[in-house]
């Protein structure tokens, strides 16, 4: 009987949505990070980097406008925030340790490459002893346990990166009611604007709400 069941919800899934983002991965050079498509529970999907869903992930080259100024990627939004401001950041003023970009060369990037900038700019954050970043001048906590100014300019970037890029939004909607699930790891009691793909389930609400 489990058997059937599991089969006939394949069948319905199957029929609603592309199978292909279900087809199971072999792949023996699997990342440790990577969570496999086929680790979806029923009415779940990963968002997975290896089909076009990857494009809702914030590593995606969606680029966006945002308060006038242009992103590569809301990853190379976020880990911007990590880096100096300006020459008169007490970040750039400390000499004890290096930063290797610039705010603006990270604001270009995507995906690996933006979160090693980001990296870098956290082992930086811990050396000084500061648990902040910045944006346009404002000192925001970076590790808020609550939905705070970080969690919503995130989620200001997220909204950006779906207005302005027409394949993000259809593939979004595209995910009916399915239960969104990353494709990587997720550390434990992590901020709320860590998990993107909430975020999405609440904006396709929203957009689905509207129509």
């Amino acid at each position: 009987m489990c058997i059937a069941i599991a089969f006939w919800l394949f069948a319905t899934l199957s029929a609603q949505y592309p199978a292909h983002w279900w087809t199971p991965v072999i792949d023996s050079h699997k990342p440790d990070w990577e969570i496999l498509p086929q680790a979806a529970k029923p009415g779940e999907v990963i968002l997975s980097k290896r089909n076009e869903l990857g494009i809702l992930s914030n590593f995606a080259a969606t680029p966006f406008t945002l308060r006038g100024v242009r992103y590569a990627s809301v990853e190379g939004f976020w880990q911007m925030m990590l880096y100096p401001e300006g020459p008169n950041d007490p970040r750039a003023l400390d000499k004890s340790v290096i930063w290797p970009h610039s705010r603006r060369e990270v604001s270009q990037m995507t995906s690996f490459e933006a979160k090693a900038a980001g990296d870098i700019g956290e082992a930086n954050m811990r050396k000084l002893g500061i648990d902040w970043v910045t944006f346009e001048g404002r000192r925001i906590t970076y590790r808020s346990a609550v939905k705070g100014e970080h969690y919503r300019l995130v989620v200001e970037a997220m909204r950006a990166k779906l207005d302005q890029n027409a394949k993000v939004r259809d593939i979004l909607l595209a995910t009916g009611d399915l239960v969104l699930r990353p494709d990587h790891f997720q550390e434990a009691n992590a901020p709320p604007e860590w998990a993107y793909f909430n975020i999405w389930m609440d904006i396709r609400a929203e957009l689905r709400g509207k129509r």
